[in-house]
């Protein structure tokens, strides 16, 4: 292994104690100490950002450790500090030679795309669990601006995911100019007295399994046409992106004890990971690592996590609007609504995180999907309006007086039926962008809104 200067980056709301476990663990495998950099954030403080943080990274790199500018490292990080590495290799007049410089970046249950339990960190009961305990002018506060990057569906890590996961800007390829990633969460949840207070399905307790991998992808369902005419939506399916870097998940662990308590399988598996040096060998060990941790992935469900984001044709949020996903399997039985277990992000109504279990759902039985969208302007004098709308007429009226839109999207296709295109892949998140148009009522004669 490569004796590369190797950075740890903690959590949110832990510190640099967090790695002491692996700092052992690393120093038995004989790593020189002067080698290894623990890093130490502020992340209680309502006014500092992640970009603030991955800023802080930088200056900390050059200064704190001394790393030259053009230096390679290696990076261990955990939960909250995979965003911060993240936002630090996508600096826009940076972004290709610091992804050169990072070699080996091992994810320790990652917060890749958020944690269920941001939003309830800005809570009173947040506060007191998780709130800053140091005297001064954060005392209590904790940490509002990165917990609203933590929150699912943020729009943080949905812009940061189309910077560096999704199509043509996808930045992680097993080769010399971009890190290896690998990325580990533990198949459990927290003990029983604290998952009465997390009681999330799907998790380590603080990270959802589908959220974790980089591999991702992103469907934007263009929904826009001009009043006047009729067509079905267009349907627009990036590449499959980062299929790489896949989640490996490892037994017994939770999100704590994978940084308290690492099994001895998990150490292994992290020594081989940074010693991978080509692109060959990387695809050799993600096979032996899958096969390896077989079992601890079968004793859990197949979970996938949707991030919808619903636009008008200025890009303006559409925030008033439900999803519904229905379909049928022989023709006969009906699905539950996909929007059963849905976050909105605070912020901005117009993102949303769907959590589906596909144990549950089991899209392969399926020979039908459609999706259901309803949205609403709030007033009559303004409607949405697109392909498959049952609310505009052909007068060019609003039949709901709220400007209430409703359409059932067909995405039978989507179902992957004789090798094309599946929504469906578990233990990954998939973006949706869907557009729609916004209109001055009614749609012929003289609108409401401006006249002469």
């Amino acid at each position: 292994m490569p004796d590369r200067p190797l950075v740890l980056v903690h959590g949110y709301s832990d510190t640099a104690v967090g790695f002491d476990a692996w700092r052992a663990v690393l120093e038995g495998w004989g790593r020189r100490i002067d080698s290894i950099h623990i890093g130490q954030y502020v992340s209680l403080s309502n006014e500092v950002t992640l970009k603030d943080v991955a800023e802080g990274f930088d200056r900390a790199l050059r200064r704190e450790a001394r790393l030259d500018p053009d230096q390679e490292f290696d990076a261990i990080v955990h939960s909250t500090g995979m965003l911060v590495v993240r936002s630090w290799l996508n600096s826009y007049s940076e972004g290709a030679e610091r992804r050169s410089r990072l070699k080996h970046l091992i994810a320790l249950a990652p917060a890749t795309n958020g944690s269920p339990l941001a939003h309830k960190g800005r809570s009173w009961l947040g506060s007191v669990f998780k709130g800053n305990r140091e005297q001064g002018p954060d005392f209590g506060e904790a940490g509002d601006e990165i917990l609203f990057a933590l929150e699912l569906g943020s729009r943080f890590t949905w812009d940061l995911a189309h910077d560096d996961l999704i199509g043509e800007n996808a930045r992680f390829r097993p080769g010399s100019d971009t890190p290896f990633v690998s990325t580990f969460c533990g198949n459990e949840n927290y003990g029983f007295l604290r998952s009465l207070f997390t009681n999330e399905t799907g998790t380590d307790g603080t990270v959802r399994w589908a959220g974790c991998a980089l591999n991702s992808r992103k469907i934007t369902l263009d929904m826009m046409v001009p009043p006047e005419s009729e067509r079905e939506p267009r349907i627009e399916v990036s590449e499959w992106a980062n299929q790489h870097h896949p989640l490996i998940l490892v037994n017994g662990l939770n999100h704590g004890t994978i940084m308290s308590k690492p099994s001895s399988l998990l150490q292994r598996l992290v020594r081989e990971a940074l010693g991978v040096e080509t692109a060959d060998a990387f695809e050799d060990w993600n096979r032996r690592a899958l096969q390896r941790t077989r079992k601890a992935r079968e004793k859990v469900a197949r979970w996938q996590q949707f991030v919808i984001r619903v636009v008008d044709e200025r890009g303006d949020p559409v925030t008033d609007w439900n999803a519904q996903l229905t379909g049928r399997r022989n023709a006969s039985r009906s699905l539950r609504d996909f929007s059963l277990d849905v976050h909105v992000y605070k912020r901005d109504a117009s993102l949303r995180c769907f959590h589906v279990n596909l144990d549950d759902l089991e899209p392969e039985k399926l020979d039908q999907l459609h999706l259901r969208l309803i949205a609403s302007s709030g007033t009559q004098l303004v409607a949405y309006h697109g392909a498959g709308s049952e609310r505009v007429l052909k007068d060019g009226t609003a039949m709901n007086p709220q400007g209430k839109w409703d359409a059932r999207i067909d995405l039978t296709s989507a179902l992957g039926k004789g090798g094309g295109f599946s929504l469906f892949y578990p233990f990954t998140t998939t973006f949706v962008e869907i557009r729609l148009n916004r209109e001055p009522m009614p749609m012929v004669g003289r609108n409401d809104v401006f006249w002469f």
